[in-house]
């Protein structure tokens, strides 16, 4: 009998530690089980996307309000086009906001950061973020660097 209930709380904890993993896993990867409701779609056109991928966050003010769905290549303006769905209830981003490709943490995680403009006038689903700031590249600076001419 104790026998068996050891063999049993063994099996628990292993379950509850895979569990523990699938759930981290999930977290880390930005993937979720729940819908994420009400969302429009908005543009924005950036030069360099510096391995921005699809999935990554939209944030304003370090919180996250939608996430990158898609990103192509604009063939009229040879630039990349993101696609970002932001959440319904962030009805308030105005037309002049500006949008910047930022780097969080050590790892390099690449993420959109918006910045709210003072028009009145709202961004609707299918406008373009017009004001857009690409992402700095760490290979691009040091060429700049050791290559830069002294100019007289």
């Amino acid at each position: 009998m104790r026998m068996r209930i050891l063999e049993i709380s063994v099996g628990a904890f292993i379950l509850a530690g895979i569990l523990a993993l699938i759930g981290l896993a999930l977290n880390v990867s930005g993937l979720s089980m729940s819908n994420a409701g009400d969302t429009y779609t908005v543009y924005a056109r950036f030069e360099n996307i510096g391995g921005l991928t699809p999935r990554s966050k939209v944030t304003m003010s370090g919180v996250t309000i939608g996430k990158v769905t898609n990103i192509d290549l604009d063939t009229d303006q040879l630039v990349a086009r993101v696609t970002m769905e932001i959440n319904g209830d962030v009805d308030f981003l105005s037309i002049d906001s500006s949008a910047s490709i930022l780097t969080a943490g050590l790892l390099g995680e690449k993420y959109i950061g918006i910045s709210v403009g003072a028009e009145e006038e709202y961004l609707g689903s299918g406008d373009y973020i017009e004001d857009t700031q690409s992402a700095l590249v760490l290979e691009d600076l040091v060429g700049k660097f050791l290559f830069n001419e002294v100019s007289e």
